[in-house]
């Protein structure tokens, strides 16, 4: 049976059945320390086995474009963060502060890497560029996340300068990172072979790092301090967050004379906000009692991405194909049938 367009995803249930463990059975004391140590190894493993996955080739296919790779780094480091910072006095009371913190953090983020490409995919559009755009923001996110969030936030690595906080992020995030696509020759087969175990380490690793920044929340009284009219004014800015840069990427694709295919590159990479690369971050540059608060903007924000972007994808798809587009490269070959699937990915 298939499963509703606007039903969570797997993964999301899982999260969802994460933060309720941690609301009524938190990790405390003994346990709660070795589980922060257990996390730091868990998200070093999982950039390694980001590094390990990436092609170089794919990279070097997409990277000619760069009017496009620009003006998806501009949405993503530029245009979201000004959101953020002009929207405040506006929808900053429909929340807490603590809440709203957490939207700014979420406007620092580099966007996603599997969920921009898989998109990209399912609505045709130039897939080398969307691999180049994305995975490139993954990294200039550990760099520049942390500076955003000294300026925008006036925080950093728990109390820390934003060099601080980089140098903390490079060497939980990037090292780790670097080691694992360095050794891709040796080791990137094992990985495309057991793909399914290595998800389970991806998932895994953010589930674990989520049940322990929201058991360290919920004994300092986050669900004391969040009322439910707060919950549901994170929903509707969250909706009118993504709505502002959905319509702003799509305008100005078309100002910018793009094809059908950038455009849908320029909305699916520049509209979205990566959990993986968020929490890792969130659990280096706060107080880990502070984490949970501030990572709950991003996991409702990342369910209604997926589902308002699966419709787009969608939508998208359904217009006529042009074999150019093909015989270019942009779109390829197994994209229309992935079109007609209608799945939205796992992240």
């Amino acid at each position: 049976m298939a499963r509703p367009r606007f039903a969570p995803d797997n993964f999301t249930l899982m999260l969802l059945s994460t933060v309720a463990l941690a609301s009524f059975l938190p990790a405390s004391g003994t346990v709660s320390q070795w589980l922060e140590v257990a996390t730091t190894l868990m998200v070093s493993l999982l950039f390694f086995l980001h590094g390990a996955k990436l092609s170089r080739e794919a990279i070097f296919a997409g990277i000619g474009h760069w009017r496009l790779h620009l003006t998806i780094f501009a949405a993503t480091f530029v245009l979201f963060p000004l959101l953020g910072w002009a929207l405040r006095p506006v929808l900053e009371p429909l929340v807490t502060p603590e809440m709203y913190m957490g939207v700014l953090f979420l406007c620092t983020l580099p966007a996603t890497v599997q969920s921009a490409i898989a998109f990209t995919a399912m609505a045709r559009g130039n897939m080398p560029a969307a691999v180049c755009s994305a995975s490139a923001s993954t990294l200039m996110g550990i760099v520049i996340t942390p500076i955003l969030v000294s300026m925008l936030l006036h925080k950093s690595a728990e109390g820390g300068d934003a060099l601080q906080a980089i140098g903390k992020i490079a060497l939980q995030l990037l090292l780790p990172f670097v080691l694992g696509h360095l050794l891709r020759p040796v080791i990137g087969g094992f990985i495309s072979r057991h793909a399914k175990r290595v998800k389970f380490v991806d998932q895994g690793s953010i589930l674990l790092v989520v049940y322990t920044a929201f058991s360290a929340a919920v004994i300092s009284g986050l669900w004391q301090q969040t009322p439910l009219p707060a919950l549901l004014g994170l929903l509707l800015l969250s909706s009118i967050l993504l709505a502002l840069v959905l319509v702003i990427t799509s305008w100005t694709a078309r100002r910018l004379g793009f094809s059908k295919e950038d455009e849908i590159t320029l909305v699916f990479c520049g509209s979205k906000k990566s959990l993986v690369s968020g929490v890792p971050m969130a659990k280096v540059l706060f107080e880990s009692s502070a984490v949970g608060a501030i990572v709950l903007p991003l996991m409702i924000f990342h369910q209604l991405q997926l589902m308002v972007c699966a419709v787009l994808a969608q939508r998208y798809a359904r217009r006529p194909m042009h074999p150019e587009a093909i015989e270019d490269g942009a779109v390829p070959a197994s994209a229309a049938p992935a079109a007609k699937a209608g799945t939205a990915p796992a992240k």
